[in-house]
């Protein structure tokens, strides 16, 4: 079975991708069926991430198969994480949210993958960008175009499992769409894993971008600091990145500074000299970016304020980098993160009588009946009641620094009776009653369509779990019905019943650990976290 995780910061060219995969599935026959999940994973920022994803609400063509995570907004290496620790199968397909699989697709990655030796950790698809049929392309498109012969990149890259859990993922240290994929393969092959091309492609679109594009791109610099520090001086060759310009970035900008400095301290010989370098560097710079373009006068105009502009910013952005190298470094990388994790498996595994009960690596709230007042299929939020106790209850989690999702079945979607939108609407008004929740995995089936996900089913357990990258079996699972508890053990989790009037006899009667309310359940995780 193979999952396709793709981030995404909103845009609209999703809808694409996803019509792709839908088709393609439904044409694909045996091929099709090896097609797990699709993971979109929402990595929008701020008041926008509190909203659906209209791309997504667009694809219910891709049905059961198409699942929403929450990326938090630290960026594509962060959100693929997210993405591949939500999926259990053997391989994870990465696709960025502005490519479009051609036809064919999915039987071609089911035939990558199928011939795939095992010591293959991952096989790379071929990226076609469109060329202007009537034109030489702009410098912007040139540098798409340049996707085609990236190594590595993850516009169409599908990761073993193994592979992954290897070496924990991709380095989230990296913050931009820039070098992380370079990164990850780096490691990968140093852990003794071969990457092979494919024979699937995907066509990567040429999107618009404004006249500074190539000023910002400079930004990718700070991040060049990093990979000279993890992968050595010659990490270019290694990944077979292509050589840069920032010695000659360097040079310009030490002239322009140069000139300016003579000026300024009355040496006009010095300025003179150096300010001819300066020109002499920048007129270089901006006819290599000119001469393969169409020379358009509105081309050519942006070509020369560009290049201006650029050398500076190369090299600040550079400076910025080396300056913040430490506080990066400082920061754990994926093989602290890997022996955190493998530190508490194993405390798991020694733990013969079931799920550990201390130290919980994170507590998974129900919301309907745990967290707020039980309204059946509320979309307004102003019908929101906190359950009593709930906000000082969290504080305490809070305070002892115990991970918060919450996991809730919202089969109100599938019934018709409330919308995605008002569900989302509702859940930011929870947050604003009760402070951050961390990630939120929602079910939207009905218990009819017999998905993985609806509790008492452990899929909503494993999602959140996996979002927030620990081990389920440290976590706990707190909710007023049975099915909280059920999906809980089967998750191979810790269950705390917090009854209230819906709760049956037998529910309460088969439940581990029942607590009176929330503050006592998390009495209960606490005092767990204490003895542990």
């Amino acid at each position: 079975m193979i999952d396709v995780v793709v981030p995404t910061a909103g845009r609209d060219s999703l809808a694409a991708l996803l019509d792709a995969l839908a088709g393609d599935g439904e044409r694909a026959g045996a091929a099709g069926a090896s097609l797990g999940r699709v993971i979109v994973v929402d990595d929008r920022r701020g008041a926008a991430a509190r909203g659906p994803l209209p791309p997504v609400a667009r694809a219910e063509h891709l049905g059961d198969r198409l699942h929403v995570v929450r990326g938090g907004g630290a960026g594509p290496a962060a959100a693929r994480n997210v993405g591949w620790r939500s999926s259990d199968a053997e391989w994870v397909a990465f696709l960025d949210d502005d490519v479009v699989p051609t036809e064919g697709w999915l039987g071609d990655l089911a035939a990558d993958l199928a011939g795939a030796g095992a010591g293959t950790g991952a096989v790379q698809g071929a990226v076609r960008v469109p060329r202007p049929a009537d034109r030489r392309p702009t410098d912007w498109e040139r540098n798409v175009v340049g996707l085609e012969n990236a190594r590595w990149a993850t516009a169409d890259m599908a990761y073993r499992r193994e592979a992954l859990e290897a070496v924990d993922g991709f380095d989230e240290r990296f913050p931009r769409p820039y070098r992380e994929d370079a990164d990850l393969g780096l490691r990968v092959t140093a852990a003794g894993w071969r990457i092979e091309h494919g024979a699937r492609a995907v066509t990567h679109p040429v999107r618009s971008a404004g006249a500074l594009v190539s000023v910002r791109l400079q930004a990718g610099n700070a991040d060049d600091a990093l990979m000279r520090t993890l992968h050595g001086s010659h990490w270019r060759e290694a990944a077979g990145a292509p050589p840069g310009r920032l010695r000659r970035h360097v040079a310009i900008t030490v002239a322009g500074l140069g000139a300016l400095a003579g000026a300024a301290l009355g040496h006009p010989r010095t300025a003179v000299a150096a300010g001819a370098l300066w020109l002499a560097g920048t007129a270089e710079l901006a006819w290599a970016r000119i001469a393969p373009g169409p020379r358009t006068a509105g081309e050519v105009t942006r070509m020369v304020v560009t290049s201006v502009l650029l050398p500076g910013a190369a090299v600040g952005h550079r400076l910025a980098g080396e300056a913040r190298r430490a506080r990066r470094l400082a920061r754990p990388g994926p093989e602290v993160a890997r022996g955190a994790r493998d530190a508490s498996r194993a405390a798991v595994a020694r733990d013969r009588d079931g799920p550990c009960t201390a130290p919980p690596d994170a507590v998974l709230l129900d919301r309907d009946g745990t967290l707020i007042v039980d309204v059946p299929y509320n979309g307004d939020p102003e019908r929101v009641v906190p359950m009593a106790g709930a906000r000082e209850a969290l504080e305490r989690l809070r305070a002892a620094r115990v991970p918060i999702g919450v996991v809730s079945n919202q089969s109100g979607v599938a019934r018709g009776l409330i919308a995605p939108d008002e569900v989302a609407a509702v859940n930011a008004r929870v947050e604003e009653l009760l402070g951050p929740l961390g990630p939120w995995a929602i079910c939207p089936h009905g218990p009819e369509e017999g998905c993985t996900c609806r509790k008492p089913a452990p899929g909503l357990v494993l999602e959140a779990a996996g979002r927030l990258g620990v081990d389920p079996r440290r976590c706990v699972v707190v909710g007023d019905i049975g099915a909280d508890v059920e999906a809980a053990r089967a998750a191979g989790a810790r269950g705390v019943l917090v009854p209230t009037d819906r709760t049956l006899p037998e529910e309460v009667e088969a439940a581990a650990e029942v607590a009176q309310d929330l503050p006592g359940a998390v009495d209960l995780v606490l005092a767990g976290t204490a003895a542990g």
